[in-house]
């Protein structure tokens, strides 16, 4: 998968103030999810390093009943030093943070 590709899409979806599962970016880039993943956790290193909003909190669980993202973005948020107090809160305001 091209980096691009993942980043064009993820600015596509910020800027219309949506997000979608990480089933259907895997299935809408052509890639399996292990490189989803791969792929999503080294942009939230890159926006991290940058001090920028995180791009991955773009993505939702299917079954979340609050379009959170997965339990993975969360771990590796904290990793990268950032405080995630309320999963709620925290993906709130990334989200508003990239619309801009």
């Amino acid at each position: 998968m091209k980096t691009a590709n993942l980043e064009s899409r993820l600015a596509a979806l910020a800027a219309a103030g949506e997000t979608t599962t990480y089933g259907q970016l895997a299935k809408d880039l052509g890639v399996r999810m292990s490189e989803l993943t791969a792929r999503l956790e080294a942009l939230m290193e890159t926006d991290a390093a940058a001090g920028n909003p995180l791009r991955a909190a773009l993505l939702r669980q299917r079954l979340s009943p609050e379009g959170l993202p997965a339990p993975g973005f969360f771990q590796k948020a904290a990793e990268l030093g950032l405080v995630v107090q309320n999963p709620a809160t925290f993906t709130a305001d990334q989200r508003r943070r990239l619309r801009g």
